[in-house]
């Protein structure tokens, strides 16, 4: 492949392939909803956006529809062409949240995170969880889960104590309020280097200079970059409906009628673009936060002096 882009171009920009950790959807397609057929046709499309493996993420439902959709996923990719994004896991953010953190999911649905009740929706194509640790008793389903190799992540929590977890869904989003006096969520994820964050670095959902003092303070191998897209990312939907709810798309934000944000409306390519666009970081800093920081990469892609990418 290497020779084929020489020939077109001699000046592109070598990168790891893009890792997608966190995306509900995108292209008009809703993980939770759609069949195996239409995760395929995503898979295909996503890698024009440099994406060469994605963990489908599930939000909140009822135990029976998180359990079809995992099926539907799973067989979404024995389905994978050669040309389609690896489907690598599923992200299940749902149901094992605070509700005092629950952002758009339906509190109605949410369940204490506990080892029986994930054992209710378990699969082994679970590979990452997000859960309030602060709810599990003696973090008992965090230690579970870890011992059955999925990666722990404190999300739509208010809890501090994040010694049972590798890392923080969505830093700031669906956290308690950062104070400088009293212990967060997000101070123990900024000062704990051990500690991986997730960031949706659009400058919708963090703002600019927010973002600024996350790159600043902690080990950059250590930021995730995600996009969090929801089904209205590339599309030409001006609403869905989500965890039960409208979202509409408004002045470039998924909002339902309250105003409260959902995920966003960007892949994670159009998030690295707009970072190096605007001078964050490099574009190999920001190719990293989406790719070996989450997981080894072995396949590149290329970008062009404009920040597209070149199949």
């Amino acid at each position: 492949m290497a020779n084929e882009i020489d020939n077109i171009q001699t000046n592109l920009i070598e990168t790891n392939a893009l890792i997608e950790e966190h995306i509900h959807g995108g292209f008009g397609f809703d993980f939770l909803y759609c069949s195996a057929e239409d995760i395929v046709e995503f898979a295909k499309r996503i890698t024009d956006y440099g994406v060469w493996g994605f963990f489908p993420t599930l939000a909140t439902d009822t135990v029976e529809r998180l359990k079809q959709q995992i099926s539907e996923i799973k067989r979404a990719k024995s389905m994978l062409p050669e040309n389609a994004a690896d489907i690598l896991g599923v992200h299940l953010e749902a149901c094992f949240l605070n509700p005092e953190k629950k952002g758009i999911h339906d509190e109605k649905q949410l369940l204490a995170p506990s080892i029986e009740n994930y054992k209710l929706i378990e699969d082994d194509f679970v590979k990452i969880v997000t859960l309030a640790p602060e709810l599990d008793k003696g973090f008992e389903l965090c230690k579970y889960l870890s011992s059955k190799g999925v990666k722990v992540s404190a999300g739509h929590c208010t809890g501090s104590d994040l010694s049972a977890v590798s890392q923080v869904t969505h830093l700031f989003n669906a956290m308690g309020t950062f104070s400088h006096k009293s212990p967060s969520t997000v101070v123990s994820a900024l000062s704990d280097d051990r500690i991986a964050a997730e960031i949706i670095a659009d400058f919708r959902h963090v703002l600019p200079e927010v973002v600024k003092l996350v790159f600043r303070s902690k080990p950059l191998e250590k930021i995730i970059l995600i996009s969090d897209a929801l089904p209205l990312a590339h599309s030409t939907l001006e609403s869905i409906v989500f965890c039960g709810k409208t979202i509409f798309l408004k002045d470039n934000k998924a909002v339902d009628a309250n105003g409260t944000m959902a995920g966003s409306t960007m892949f994670v390519y159009d998030i690295i673009k707009q970072l190096v666009q605007n001078g964050f970081c490099d574009l190999q800093t920001a190719a990293k936060m989406a790719s070996t920081n989450i997981m080894p990469v072995t396949r590149k892609i290329y970008w062009d002096n404009d920040l597209n990418i070149v199949k």
